[in-house]
């Protein structure tokens, strides 16, 4: 149920249009900082067109994929802008996860070139020397020749000339989200998309998302995910300095508040819980920051109250998916009370030009108040998941709507409340994490008959995972040796961080493994069934 059907006509479809224009307007003003390094509106635009003719002159034509492992940092923009400048496609790899997952990753995707940080750089180098393709690796910060961003960047405009890209539905971002059958799949982002809400003039903006140009963002949130890429993002259209920090810290945080004019603030519940936590947390002035936006899972009540009391600003909820670019619905101030509402339980409304409906299996769309599929259709959907022409077609319904996987229901006033993940998604801190690929993880442990995984409340990170483990007959072994075997192939956030022992796993009488009888003792009592 949209607030306004009518989307107002961004100020940009494409990118290069974006930096091109802020450049000219802005020139010498910060665009981003990192560290003690400033790169003006003038130079970001610059340093983009070397990266596209970077691009050109090692042979990569539109529609190629290019991958950027490694932390935040204020390089990632240069690559994606002049990505989108070439017509190729980058594609942000989760640092976090195991090289085997980042291997299948680089392979799905048939990167030829792996952009990465001196932390990471010599396990992407070895990784890339033993796969088919061999792609290049070029280190973002690194001092090697051979491997210097620098030097490559310097070549490449030493090598002739090329046309911008400014193709709206070029796919700018090629973003893997989790697999239901463990393998992630990658969701293609238009330029269009990407920018449909960023964009968009001040005017059409809600109250609480209108930024001046006296604005510093703090951009924490990791890169790899449409939350780090899109509020980065975000900065640039409005024409604002984004503080871009590799990752979170409390004290990264409060000094910035303190010492660079940060105003705007994007984060998830557990980092602003770590933050409140701080024994500095009260003695800091925090005039310039007007709300906080925070996303991934609700602010549980208590919490709440006392960010209201410690950062007295306004808060925000958003609700959205890598599949949509990111947010689709809000649960604006107004709607936060310390004292707590009925509305406080839900994710809040959709924006001007997103629609949400309620279906049940079937595809009818159900009345206020009944519990079925959330299905969404936005201007920022995704093109598709790359390669997967099936996937593709299942998630869309014939007239366009997303399915989201999520279950819930709209109230009279259009408010969606969460219920439950029909895909039985986990989502932990804000990574998100499927039940299959934990399991494929622990199959295979010796000791092992069955396993099934699900999410479980969690106070700090929203939901924990949690295995249900039956072992095989006469088989003698615990937890830590489970979560061992996983971590050999998986990232550390999905490890299980409990595992619980059974003698047999609930099902249908298909066979099907009943999640639901398996998470009900968990969650009983909770105000949502899912974080």
């Amino acid at each position: 149920m949209p607030l306004d059907n009518m989307l107002p006509q961004p100020n940009f479809t494409c990118l290069v249009d974006m930096i091109i224009a802020q450049a000219r307007i802005h020139g010498d003003k910060t665009a981003l900082r990192f560290k003690d390094r400033h790169t003006s509106y003038t130079a970001l635009a610059a340093r983009s067109a070397d990266v596209a003719f970077a691009l050109r002159a090692a042979g990569h034509v539109a529609g190629d994929r290019i991958a950027y492992l490694g932390k935040n940092s204020d390089r990632f923009y240069e690559i994606l802008l002049g990505a989108a400048r070439a017509g190729i496609t980058l594609t942000p790899v989760n640092w976090r996860l195991a090289m085997q997952e980042v291997q299948w990753i680089l392979e799905d995707a048939g990167c030829r070139l792996i952009f990465t940080t001196a932390d990471h750089a010599n396990d992407i180098l070895q990784l890339a020397a033993r796969m088919k393709q061999r792609p290049r690796v070029i280190v973002v910060d690194g001092a090697d020749e051979a491997t210097s961003y620098d030097a490559w960047c310097a070549a490449g405009t030493q090598s002739g000339e090329g046309a911008d890209e400014r193709d709206p539905e070029a796919v700018a971002v090629q973003m893997y989200t989790s697999g239901t059958t463990g393998r992630p799949k990658g969701a293609l982002l238009s330029q269009r998309a990407l920018l449909a809400f960023r964009s968009l003039p001040e005017e059409a903006q809600p109250e609480w998302n209108r930024w001046t140009q006296d604005d510093v963002s703090l951009i924490v949130m990791p890169q790899f995910h449409i939350g780090g890429t899109g509020f980065g993002l975000q900065t640039l259209c409005a024409g604002a300095t984004g503080l871009v920090a590799e990752e979170f810290s409390p004290d990264l945080v409060l000094d910035a508040i303190e010492n660079q004019g940060l105003s705007k603030l994007f984060t998830v519940p557990a980092a602003l819980q770590l933050i409140m936590r701080h024994p500095r947390v009260r003695d800091v002035d925090y005039a310039r920051i007007r709300t906080i936006v925070y996303g991934a899972s609700p602010m549980p009540l208590e919490v709440l109250r006392e960010a209201i009391d410690i950062f007295q600003c306004g808060f925000v909820q958003q609700y959205g998916m890598t599949e949509m670019c990111g947010t689709i619905c809000v649960l604006p101030p107004e709607d936060h009370e310390a004292a707590g509402n009925v509305r406080m339980a839900s994710a809040g409304r959709a924006l001007a030009g997103v629609e949400i409906a309620i279906v049940d299996p079937d595809g009818k769309r159900l009345d206020a108040g009944e519990s079925g599929e959330i299905v969404i259709r936005s201007p920022t959907a995704m093109t598709g998941y790359w390669n997967l022409p099936e996937a593709t077609a299942e998630a869309f319904d014939a007239e366009g709507f997303f399915r989201s996987g999520d279950a819930g229901y709209l109230d009279a006033d259009g408010y969606l409340f969460l219920r439950d993940r029909i895909k039985d998604m986990i989502v932990s801190g804000g990574e998100n994490v499927f039940p299959a690929e934990v399991e494929n993880a622990i199959h295979g442990h010796p000791d092992v008959a069955e396993v099934a995984v699900i999410g479980v409340p969690d106070p700090l990170w929203g939901e924990a995972v949690k295995a249900i483990v039956v072992l095989r007959p006469g088989a003698d072994t615990d937890a830590e040796s489970i979560r061992a075997w996983a971590r050999r192939t998986i990232a550390g956030y999905k490890v299980p961080k409990t595992v619980d022992f059974i003698d047999a796993l609930p099902r249908n009488p298909s066979g099907k493994v009943l999640r639901r009888t398996l998470r009900e003792p968990y969650w009983a009592g909770q105000d949502r069934s899912v974080a």
